[in-house]
């Protein structure tokens, strides 16, 4: 039996990085989380719509003497909003908070993109107007249970996957003592104004996601960074006895300087 599915990702810089699938319980536990949300939004909806329908149903019957087939129209309005509601809920979230819900945040889960990136409006549209079909007789849990990448419908259809997030340890964002003092001569030897803030974020996704990576991988990889930097900042070598991996760490202390 299979109880934790791991799968790899390798990134554009050819560094494998590993995850673990969601799995069946806590895809379950924040769609119970997210349809508790859910249903109290709609409750909400229903109780607002009772009130205000009603009232404009007596008004428009009071004007026209046709008004017989209105209750049709306003019941079906009535679901058009509320499927809307229903699918807005899951594309809002996963697209603005990068692949989770509130019931996955609280999971640990994540959606991703079978690349390992994150998704967009498209992919998270695609899963929120399949899970309907998903949720027919149980199709998607099956789906989930017996899939080599636990994907269900809406998954297949997107191009994504879910697995539990990845959150940086404390140890993944250690600074060295060596780069503690090293930023202080960065900011002597080299310009540093020619970096961006993304190069910034390139660096800080490296030195949380450095943990996970295999030795040889991670030592291609700070090289290949430290290379960059180096290039853009104008620094011709490294100080003697720095390592890339302190030399990226000194350039993020940097960033995070106030005066910077």
């Amino acid at each position: 039996m299979r109880f934790f599915n791991r799968i790899t990702f390798q990134t554009p810089e050819s560094v494998e990085l590993e995850f673990t699938l969601a799995g069946i319980g806590n895809r379950a536990l924040a769609l119970l989380i997210d349809y508790t949300i859910l249903i109290v939004t709609l409750l909400l909806f229903v109780l607002t719509w009772s009130v205000l329908s009603t009232q404009l149903l007596n008004f428009i019957e009071e004007i026209f003497t046709n008004g017989k087939n209105l209750g049709v129209w306003f019941l079906a309005i009535f679901f058009i909003i509320a499927f809307a509601i229903y699918i807005s809920y899951f594309v809002f979230f996963e697209t603005l908070w990068f692949g989770q819900t509130p019931g996955k945040r609280v999971s640990k889960i994540r959606v991703v993109r079978d690349d390992g990136r994150l998704i967009g409006l498209q992919q998270a549209t695609l899963r929120a107007l399949l899970r309907p079909f998903d949720e027919t007789l149980f199709i998607g849990a099956f789906l989930i249970m017996l899939g080599p990448r636990e994907k269900r419908l809406g998954d297949l259809a997107a191009g994504t996957i879910v697995i539990q997030a990845q959150t940086p340890t404390a140890s993944a964002m250690t600074i060295s003592e060596q780069a503690k003092v090293l930023n202080q001569q960065l900011l002597e030897i080299a310009d540093l104004s020619q970096l961006l803030p993304d190069d910034f974020a390139v660096i800080r996704e490296y030195l949380q996601r450095r943990g996970a990576m295999s030795l040889k991988a991670r030592a291609s990889l700070s090289l290949k960074l430290a290379e960059q930097v180096q290039t853009i900042i104008n620094l011709e070598k490294l100080p003697e006895a720095v390592t890339p991996d302190v030399f990226l760490e000194a350039i993020y202390l940097v960033y995070k300087q106030p005066e910077f």
